[in-house]
């Protein structure tokens, strides 16, 4: 098998509630991340990714199997189905090992009833990796609890000290075992997973991270009111996510030096997301759910040392979304897509060899069914931004907002009932409508 052709490892690394905005090579310059910006420089910066549906229960469904929201985890607390094939199952049929570490949350345990951290997800329903070690939920990075084994090897018990850094312990763990399979003549590919909670709130990382930020010197965005109780709450929480980015920047670069301690950092793709983005005050709001730009848009990186070819680097405008990940990812190891995966395969714009099919115009939101946490959209919405810079958003029977995003970057000009704009309208919706009828979405648009 040809060196182009032979199958490379894949690691999934991804954070929580993590805006793309909250990165130093996305121009933040509250922050600093000099491992995900060298792994961006090395590789490709997908700058406008998005979260299809910026909540952690649904993306999470949507990234594993490649189907819609509504076709898989349609809201929060919504268990995946456990027939569902997922990307593990796609590796597994290609001989690779699969591995996941950190949080889960698609098990569809309702933390009304107990303390999710608590709660084991059983061995049927971990969505086919060959090795678990994780969570369903936890939102307590310092009193994080994992689990994982069957039987007589079951296990579950409290990480020692913060989530990001034990977490990635327990990957690297994982990567010590492959380099020494390797070295013995018994290694096979690996497709590896890091989930971790940060920096999703509470806002609080390590007393060293957390010390090198100072909530009055905080930036807001220019679409934070200036009303003082959103400004005080804004600076304080980004205070503490951007420690929390920084300490899981670090981990990444723990990662890359064990990669290359084990020799294979030359065979292995490194994919860096979120789940979804945090508003932080933007619009007067905070977390989730909502289809602004801080809630949706979200880091997709993909980078890995390989100078046996020669990938392509440097920033991408593609519309990654969460049904994308998994098939892009496949291909990034040489896999195609299965027809089960509704997702487009992003590979061919990394790797020259890799077929390279037509980049999608459009990618679609939605919010399937609402969470009912507090500052989170209260009805059903759908939504579709645009590769040349739109954005339309519906709730059932209302247009509801309509921005031109390279004119209106902070979504201060709400056009959507504007005539003046009806032609840009009338084409997104019908873009909209094609991808409900052609997914068996069931949502009443508004007529126009």
């Amino acid at each position: 098998m040809s060196e182009r052709t032979q199958f490379k490892n894949a690691i999934w690394i991804l954070g929580d509630q993590h805006p793309a905005h909250a990165l130093s090579c996305n121009g933040n310059p509250d922050l600093n991340t000099p491992h995900l910006d060298r792994l961006a420089v090395e590789g490709q910066n997908y700058v406008q990714a998005v979260a299809g549906f910026p909540l952690c229960c649904p993306f999470r469904g949507s990234m594993l199997t490649s189907r819609y929201p509504h076709e898989c985890v349609p809201g929060h607390e919504h268990q995946m189905p456990p027939e569902m094939p997922t990307i593990a199952h796609a590796f597994r049929e290609q001989g690779f090992d699969t591995i996941y570490v950190g949080k889960w949350h698609v098990d569809g345990f309702h933390e009304r009833e107990g303390r999710a951290a608590m709660h084991i997800v059983p061995a049927e329903r971990r969505g086919g990796f060959d090795t678990w070690i994780g969570y369903e939920n936890n939102n307590s990075q310092w009193d994080c609890w994992v689990h994982g084994g069957e039987g007589e090897g079951a296990y579950h018990y409290r990480l020692p000290g913060y989530e990001t850094d034990c977490l990635t312990d327990l990957l690297i763990d994982a990567l010590r075992k492959q380099g020494e399979a390797r070295r013995s003549g018994r290694g096979k590919p690996f497709f590896a997973v890091l989930s971790v909670q940060p920096p999703h709130n509470p806002y609080l990382a390590p007393a060293e991270w957390m010390a090198r930020h100072n909530p009055a010197q905080v930036r807001l965005r220019p679409n934070v009111p200036p009303v003082p109780r959103i400004e005080e709450q804004a600076r304080r929480d980004l205070a503490g996510a951007y420690a929390m980015v920084e300490n899981l920047d670090w981990n990444v670069g723990r990662i890359r030096q064990v990669l290359r301690e084990e020799g294979l950092d030359l065979d292995t793709h490194l994919v860096f997301f979120s789940d979804h983005g945090d508003l932080h005050g933007s619009h007067g709001q905070f977390k989730k759910t909502a289809p602004w730009e801080e809630s949706i848009r979200v880091p997709f990186i993909i980078g890995g040392l390989h100078p046996r070819y020669e990938g392509r680097a440097g920033p991408q405008t593609a519309l990654v979304n969460h049904v994308d990940i998994a098939p892009t990812t496949l291909g990034l190891c040489g896999i195609d897509k299965p027809d089960w995966m509704r997702g487009h395969d992003y590979s061919g714009l990394r790797l020259p060899w890799r077929p390279r099919s037509e980049v999608p115009d459009s990618a679609f939101l939605q919010c399937v069914i609402p969470t009912g946490h507090g500052d989170s959209v209260d009805r059903p919405w759908r939504g579709i931004v645009t590769i040349d810079g739109w954005k339309y958003v519906v709730l059932e029977g209302q247009p509801w907002l309509m921005f031109n995003l390279n004119e209106d970057p902070y979504e201060l000009a709400n056009l959507a009932h504007n005539t003046r704009y009806r032609v840009e309208r009338v084409r997104m919706h019908e873009r909209l409508a094609a991808w409900i009828e052609g997914t068996g979405d069931q949502f009443a648009l508004p007529r126009l």
